[in-house]
């Protein structure tokens, strides 16, 4: 039999058409599937087995990232991974995976407290960082504070120099009236000597 052609087999008086068989004239093409798994998820490579079509795994460990399905793997366990992710619903799972994943690295980079480890480290930043804070609040305070107390004293010393000059040009006015008057006195004195 030739599988390139058409070709008809026939089976109780009626012809039928080969399914393998090319025909010349147009058909419709056969329907996609509503999935097609290119490559197993990266969990089930790992674990070497087959990916199925509605895998709880591969929406969360795409086979482009294998090393975050191992980190996870190594701390909780491929079946704790699982039944997690049965129980929650679709919504939550990511932020489920993406978590499993940070606790399992700090897990890894700290054996003993892992993420508590973490945010004791964070909590200690904090409180360092709030402390250098106040510090640097309380010496503003302190800058403004004496910027005050100095705006005040040039400005008494502004207002003792302008009330000095004032004074000071009273004290020349009244001197010139004096000397005016020693003047006078000099006429006075030629209208007296006669």
């Amino acid at each position: 039999m030739d599988y390139g052609r058409k070709h008809a087999a026939v089976a109780g008086g009626k012809m039928k058409t080969c399914p393998y068989s090319v025909s010349t004239t147009s058909s419709p093409p056969p329907p996609a599937p509503s999935r097609v798994i290119l490559s197993p998820c990266a969990a089930c490579k790992i674990l070497r087995r087959r990916c199925v079509e509605n895998c709880v795994l591969a929406p969360y460990f795409p086979p482009t990232e294998p090393l975050k399905f191992t980190i996870a793997h190594r701390v909780f366990g491929a079946s704790n991974i699982i039944k997690l992710l049965q129980e929650l619903p679709e919504e939550q799972r990511a932020d489920a995976v993406n978590s499993m994943v940070y606790e399992a690295n700090a897990r890894l980079r700290d054996p003993i407290y892992g993420c508590t480890g973490a945010i004791r480290h964070l909590q200690n930043q904090i409180s360092e960082l709030q402390a250098e804070l106040a510090k640097a609040q309380a010496e503003i305070l302190n800058m403004q504070c004496q910027n005050a107390s100095i705006s005040e004293l040039i400005s008494k010393q502004t207002l003792a120099t302008q009330n000095g000059e004032e004074n000071n040009m009273l004290d020349q006015e009244n001197s010139n009236f004096f000397l005016d008057d020693g003047n006078l006195g000099v006429s006075w004195g030629s209208l007296w000597t006669f």
